[in-house]
């Protein structure tokens, strides 16, 4: 018996007319839960055929009218108001973890020792102790796991890492990475909620923001050896529900200047306090051969300069529209030009990690396993440790 419901193979199985379920437990009903509900309910139509069928089995969340509400909108068959509870019924084979950073490690690590596949939201855990723990016991018992870096799979990135493989770029000299919001400046009036408490979140637009790029830096550059970097809280103070005041004692913004393995300087920038800016991520990286730049809010398109390309009186950047159906995942998709959202990476994120769970596969390189999220939460640490000590620190992975 394979473990594709009994096939040897998932072409087996797809020959037969036969794919597989697997059992989703998920954690969580707001945001990310819908992201990752609304992906699996997806999976199905669009990734055809699917290396498996997600069986939304059950969802779990604290307060229960709103988690029974989830379930009822979503489709899945139960619901509990404890995640310990979800994690004993027996029709779940992943562990799908969307809750706030604080409940990343302890109900992940259970769910890996109760035999259950483990995706997880980033930052895997607050800090890098916590999110080796995490590594370590998904290392012991065998489970595949995932980091929900989604940016990974936005079509026009995962291009730029073909890029690089193929070696047309040449050596790299430089990555530049900001992610931009402002949704808790003062003109928002945001209260004291659990994203600008340290024993929640862990720390602040760092590890909301910042994780990304610095999952898309190692990605698509290599590891980060150093880091020199400054934080900022703008606004130390917040209105708590009951009308008192809470301290606010993580970043609002962080800046840094890193220096990789393979000898390339980088930037790296987030804040949540950039007027005017709603979901602004955007990266270029420098090489050998060629330039190449994407934007977040523009997830279809690169602008690329090749060295040498053409006569220096018409050479400049040129927009690419990555919508072919040669590009990556595009084949899933629309004619040429009928452009794909943000909503799909995770589409694409959980059909891979399908794909890893009924095919044993490894979940690394295409997406981030564990050991990705563990690396990138060392990369944040030390971000905190040079701001703190006002100096450049060593990454140190262990």
């Amino acid at each position: 018996m394979g473990k594709s419901g009994g096939f040897t193979s998932m072409a087996d199985a797809k020959a037969s007319g036969h794919v597989p379920e697997v059992g989703v437990g998920m954690l969580g009903y707001a945001f990310m839960g819908k992201a990752h509900s609304h992906a699996m309910l997806n999976i199905p139509h669009m990734m055809y055929p699917p290396p498996a069928i997600p069986r939304l089995v059950a969802i779990a969340g604290r307060n229960e009218g709103a988690v029974k509400e989830a379930q009822k909108r979503y489709g899945y068959e139960s619901y509990y108001t404890d995640w310990k509870k979800m994690l004993r019924d027996d029709r779940i084979q992943l562990f799908d973890n969307g809750g706030p950073n604080d409940a990343h490690a302890a109900p992940s690590i259970a769910a890996a020792r109760a035999g259950k596949h483990v995706l997880c939201e980033k930052p895997l855990g607050r800090t890098a102790a916590e999110s080796k723990k995490m590594r370590d016991a998904v290392g012991e018992t065998g489970v595949k796991n995932m980091v929900a870096f989604n940016y990974r799979f936005v079509p026009a990135i995962r291009q730029i890492r073909k890029l690089v493989d193929s070696g047309l770029l040449g050596q790299i000299y430089h990555f530049r990475g900001v992610y931009l919001q402002e949704w808790i400046m003062p003109h928002y009036g945001t209260p004291m909620i659990w994203r600008l408490q340290k024993d929640q979140a862990g720390s602040g637009a760092l590890g909301d923001l910042g994780a990304h790029i610095i999952d898309l830096a190692r990605y698509l550059v290599g590891e980060i050896g150093s880091v020199q970097a400054m934080t900022k809280t703008f606004i130390k103070e917040r209105p708590r529900g009951d009308g008192t005041m809470g301290t606010v004692d993580v970043d609002d913004a962080f800046a840094s200047v890193v220096e990789f393995e393979n000898g390339a300087l980088g930037t790296l920038e987030a804040s949540r306090f950039a007027a005017g800016r709603k979901n602004g991520q955007r990266i270029e990286i420098n090489a050998e051969k060629a330039s190449i730049v994407f934007n977040l809010e523009r997830l279809n398109e690169l602008e690329v300069f090749w060295v040498g390309d053409e006569p220096k009186e018409t050479q400049g950047f040129r927009n690419v529209l990555v919508s072919e159906g040669y590009h990556p995942w595009w084949e899933n998709w629309w004619p040429q030009g009928h452009m794909i959202g943000w909503e799909h990476t995770f589409v694409h994120e959980i059909s891979h990690l399908l794909d890893c769970i009924v095919n044993d596969r490894p979940v690394s390189p295409i997406g981030a396993d564990f050991e990705d999220g563990y690396r990138a939460a060392v990369v944040c640490d030390a971000v905190v440790n040079s701001a703190d000590k006002g100096r450049r620190v060593q990454c140190k992975y262990e």
